[in-house]
């Protein structure tokens, strides 16, 4: 018999706001929202999720406090040995190739590889770049990604620090950036909150996806919009997705599991804000539909989840907590909400 499926979807809260972090698991067809905190740290801000994209019993989570796994679909967590136990995870990734290799990105900015599943981990000493910017806050690797036609192929999105390439399993890295901060150089895509640079904006990366359908070609999402790369990173275009959608700050970009030319992304007007909205392109970015018919985000939608078995179901969720899904490829939406007392929403994942 069939398992049903789950939604989990991560949340951080800021120290005495009173709003709670941890991860919140729905069954598929329910409308009851389950904290799994059984073996988590009291207070966990959590910031990744990641389900094993062939064994759904198998999760990982990114948190404040350590990298954990579940082996039962978030009813029992267990901390995985980091090397480094305060360490930040912010992006977990499951080799598409070899699912006993993993990735962890962290902040401060590093890369740690795990060889065996999860149970013991390195840090890659050569993971990092020098530092361009200067935030309130430590740079970050928010997305890891491996081209599938290249498995030692590893790209790493980092906010706020634009993209590194390792070429060799992540032992060595290299800086993507240069043609980012060019781009800059455009009255449209230069921003800056903090910083006392410009190409703040264009540097201030989110996600990054490579698909089987064009090797060696890379979709990023950054605070400017989406941008894709056909040399492995070396230089950049904009994909214009203003010419498809008013929002533009982009949150999130994938790639379907079942059509290695359909992307998704989620587009807002700002980090913060009071609209969102999920986009799908059927040509690998070249045109954008909006998709999250009659339902209305209320807020910055971060982060989009494709199931990996079952291609009509699609989930967002916004940072405020609304969760919008779809069962039938779109046709229809249902709205959702976590429960008030809530964090802000930083990952969704499904299996």
């Amino acid at each position: 018999m069939t398992r049903p499926s789950n939604v989990y979807v991560a949340a951080a809260a800021s120290p005495g706001s009173g709003a709670r972090g941890g991860i919140f698991r729905q069954t598929v067809g329910d409308d009851r929202w389950e904290p799994l905190t059984k073996g988590l740290p009291e207070a966990t801000q959590v910031q990744a999720i990641t389900v094993h994209p062939t064994e759904p019993d198998v999760i990982y989570l990114g948190a404040w406090t350590g990298l954990y796994r579940s082996l039962d679909r978030g009813e029992r967590w267990e901390r995985l040995g980091f090397p480094d136990p305060l360490t930040e995870v912010w992006s977990v990734l499951v080799h598409p190739a070899d699912p006993r290799i993993l990735y962890a990105g962290t902040s401060p900015v590093g890369v740690y590889r795990s060889d065996d599943g999860g149970d013991t981990w390195r840090r890659l000493t050569g993971a990092g770049q020098a530092e361009r910017l200067k935030m309130s806050f430590a740079c970050r690797v928010m997305r890891l990604a491996v081209d599938p036609a290249h498995p030692d192929e590893v790209y790493a999105a980092l906010e706020v620090g634009g993209v590194m390439r390792s070429r060799d399993g992540g032992e060595r890295w290299e800086d993507c950036s240069a043609d980012l901060v060019s781009l800059a150089e455009r009255p449209h895509l230069r921003s800056r909150i903090q910083s006392d640079s410009d190409t703040e904006g264009m540097l201030d990366g989110h996600a990054l996806c490579v698909s089987p359908a064009r090797p060696g070609t890379v979709i990023l999402a950054v605070r400017m919009g989406l941008f894709r790369s056909t040399d492995r990173g070396v230089s950049w275009q904009d994909l214009e997705v203003r010419r498809f959608s008013p929002l533009t700050y982009a949150r999130d970009v994938r790639v379907s599991p079942h059509d290695p030319r359909v992307l998704y992304a989620c587009l807002s007007p700002a980090a913060r804000s009071q609209d969102g909205s999920l986009y799908r392109s059927p040509d690998l970015g070249e045109t954008w539909t909006r998709v999250d018919h009659h339902v209305q985000p209320e807020s910055t939608m971060m982060a989009v989840a494709l199931h990996p078995r079952d291609p009509a179901q699609v989930h967002g969720a916004t940072r405020s907590g609304q969760v919008f899904s779809t069962r039938d490829g779109g046709i229809s939406w249902r709205a959702d909400r976590l429960p008030p007392d809530v964090g802000e929403v930083y990952a969704i994942a499904c299996g």
